[in-house]
């Protein structure tokens, strides 16, 4: 078998020194039937290894029940890298951050009362071991030792920026090696002396992330880390989106010459991202530093293959550089990469259909509690819950509107009284009181707009937080209806079509489906410009979010998503749609640039 180990100043494979040249391709942001075509396309760019993380609340959603099928298939991407005679660094975390939601923890731990997240809390520690056995039971014989890819396996995940807790990381280092993992582990944290001494650990190698100043922070790398190969895990070549704000987008020229300063100094190199991929369904996470926002559907990361596979600037930018310090491989036809255009995919619409108001559709049935009840105290992972309770007349005196006052949003609020639309608030503007006109029914349907995903609102409760008011007045007496999105939008993507076709713009909530056929299955982008808010699907595959805020119009759509013959669209609309057409357009549309 094959050997991979650190040695005086490099790393070694077989005993001779070996340049880790690695991307990061997260599994599960990924249509699995693309992954093999992904891992080629890193190789034709010049790299040898795949990086991943692991989400831990992709695989266990609910306590106890462990997935790693289909889209969460880590053993078989783990498979297909091999077979793409490529290696392969595995990140489990338990805490990954990547701008996905809750970090990769599970709602069910974040949850728990007074939960030691990410230190060595005794139920922490004990929900974590289970977690770390599964992923290694499917890691472990797959390592180079036993014939398999894996080289590298880190231990947490940047923690020097969250605490300074050296007995869980040391436990996470018993963890790992008990279950088998004798390949080389690791440590990334920004290059600063405060984080690089407070998340790593004697023995365990420090890597580096960083997206500049390549030489300078590759110094104090070196400070650390006095012998062995120098690495930056994660190269940040681009960045990330949020809703409301423009599309982030880096100097092609500029990352590629910090890439050159990186591998001149013998560096070796993970790509963050090689291929962002998608954040599909409900999986977007979000940051709060004083302003909730949450992350786009599209997590393209402006990154050298874009969001719907297709080579831009970037990756002919750094395959040119790396071209300098390794061989580039010769194309096969199997991996050459194509010219950095729009890819090919019909310009079709189709007419919607009104099948009603979804929140009627499929509700579980409501719960009642005095107060509110939280997303996390309903056991939902969906994205909406409707509250609603009977409004006291003598909140509003002799006045016709009252001040309704709804304690904390999270994250997003539609307000009725009597079945009639009063108003919209918004956590992202912290806004949580509104004027309500006298009525005996109050009605709010709340979102999770995604859960943050960084530094101390790690696992925070989704819904309506504390007592709600009314012109001074406590509300009690709550009814809470979970909806799961998901299951509905699987639901009206099945069966004959049905409704009244729509003629131009119509209210939400509303439930839209169509139909539209295509001669092969093919990329598409499905334009929402003319949709205001929520959610979409085709042939049942929960695409994600949409929203005209902005700045992503277009939600790409996988070839493998696609049917030849007839195709069905159900969209589920919160607010309004301007136009009941389905159009899909021949690229991605993610807006503005910042210039």
């Amino acid at each position: 078998m094959a050997t991979f180990s650190i040695g005086e100043t490099d790393f070694e494979l077989d005993g001779a020194p070996f340049r880790v040249l690695a991307g990061s391709i997260h599994y599960f942001r990924v249509h699995p039937e693309l992954w093999r075509e992904r891992i080629r396309q890193a190789r034709a760019m010049g790299l040898n290894t795949i990086e991943t993380y692991v989400a831990w609340n992709a695989h266990e959603a609910r306590r106890g029940e462990w997935v790693d099928t289909g889209h969460v298939d880590l053993a078989r991407f783990l498979d297909v890298v091999a077979e793409e005679g490529m290696f392969a660094i595995v990140r489990p975390g338990p805490y990954i951050c990547a701008e996905w939601h809750n970090g990769g923890l599970p709602v069910w731990l974040t949850s728990m009362p007074d939960i030691g997240l990410r230190r060595s809390e005794p139920r922490y520690l004990a929900e974590v071991t289970r977690y770390l056995s599964h992923v290694y039971e499917t890691v472990a014989p797959r390592q180079i030792s036993r014939g398999g890819p894996v080289i590298m396996v880190q231990i947490e995940n940047e923690y020097g920026a969250y605490g300074n807790d050296k007995e869980y990381l040391a436990e996470l280092v018993r963890l790992t090696r008990e279950s088998g993992i004798d390949a080389v582990l690791t440590t990334v944290d920004q290059p600063t002396d405060q984080m690089l001494s407070d998340g790593s650990l004697p023995g365990i190698h420090l890597t580096g992330s960083f997206g500049s100043r390549a030489a300078e922070r590759l110094a104090t790398l070196r400070e650390h880390q006095p012998t062995g190969p120098l690495m930056c895990a994660e190269f940040w070549d681009g960045w990330f989106d949020w809703w409301g704000s423009y599309h982030h987008t880096t100097s092609a020229a500029d990352a590629a010459a910090e890439l050159d300063t990186l591998l001149a100094a013998g560096a070796s190199v993970t790509f963050y991202m090689f291929h962002g991929g998608t954040n599909f369904g409900l999986t977007n996470g979000a940051n709060d530093k004083g302003r909730y926002l949450p992350t786009l559907t599209s997590y393209d990361y402006d990154a050298p293959l874009s969001e719907a596979g297709e080579p831009t600037e970037k990756y002919f930018a750094f395959r040119d550089v790396i071209g300098r310090y390794a061989p580039i491989p010769a194309s096969d036809g199997s991996n050459a990469p194509q010219a950095p255009a729009a890819v090919a995919a019909p310009s079709v619409e189709c007419e919607l259909r009104n099948l009603g108001d979804w929140r009627t559709l499929n509700a579980r049935e409501g719960v009642r509690a005095e107060n509110p009840l939280s997303f996390d105290e309903l056991e939902h992972l969906s994205a909406i819950v409707r509250y609603e309770t009977t409004i006291p007349d003598s909140a509003f005196a002799d006045a016709g509107h009252a001040v309704l006052d709804l304690g904390e949003v999270r994250d997003r609020a539609w307000v009725e009284v009597d079945g009639i639309a009063v108003g919209i608030l918004s956590r992202m503007l912290h806004e949580s009181r509104i004027s309500i006109p006298r009525g005996s029914q109050l009605s709010v349907l709340v979102e999770d707009q995604g859960r943050v995903n960084y530094a101390g609102r790690l696992g925070e409760a989704k819904g309506l937080i504390g007592d709600v008011y009314l012109a001074g007045e406590r509300l009690t007496d709550w009814v809470a209806t979970p909806i799961d999105i998901a299951d509905l939008g699987a639901q009206l993507s099945e069966g004959p079509q049905s409704g009244d076709t729509v003629r131009g713009a119509i209210a939400g909530p509303v439930a839209l489906r169509g139909e539209f056929t295509v001669d092969e299955p093919t990329t598409l982008f499905l334009d929402t410009a003319e949709w205001g808010k929520g959610y979409a699907f085709i042939n049942g595959f929960f695409l994600g979010r949409y929203w005209r805020s902005g700045p992503q119009r277009t939600l790409f759509v996988p070839a493998p998503v696609v049917r030849s013959g007839a195709n069905t669209v159900v969209v589920l609309e919160l607010e309004s749609v301007a136009s009941a057409t389905a159009r899909f357009v021949s690229h991605a549309l993610l807006g503005q640039v910042d210039e």
